[in-house]
């Protein structure tokens, strides 16, 4: 099974995990550590996250900045496992990584990229566009 390790600074992590919560019913795959906003460290969050995890399961830790304290904390625990890390998550990527029961890495790098890909500029078209007997 995928388990997800989602660390951010300040309450990013906890709020998406709200919203996918909303969307999906349950995210209980994922575990959320709000940095910087206790005296909990984030090592002590990712050890507690390992020593529950089955020797089958597929971890994906995910951080929000790359290069970023939290970043570098995960990073570390690389070396223990063949897990996987990202950097600088949005929802529609962490959405989709939430649904799935396994993953490789060919198939994050896909995900990471349907996550750029819905960062986007949105504009309102041109009045000259919109049909005017279709709109309202």
């Amino acid at each position: 099974m995928v388990k997800i390790f989602f660390a951010s600074h300040g309450k990013l992590a906890s709020g998406m995990k709200g919203s996918l919560d909303v969307l999906l019913g349950n995210s209980s795959n994922i575990t959320v550590f709000d940095a910087f906003v206790d005296e909990q460290i984030v090592q002590n969050a990712i050890e507690d996250f390992y020593s529950q995890l089955n020797d089958d399961d597929t971890v994906v830790l995910c951080s929000d900045l790359y290069g970023g304290s939290v970043n570098q904390a995960m990073f570390l625990y690389l070396q223990n496992r063949n897990d996987f890390l990202v950097a600088g998550i949005n929802l529609p990527f962490l959405l989709e990584l939430a649904m799935r029961d396994s993953i490789t890495k060919d198939e994050l790098l896909e995900m990471i990229n349907d996550g750029r890909q819905a960062l986007c500029f949105v504009e309102p078209p041109e009045v000259d566009d919109f049909p005017q007997d279709d709109f309202f």
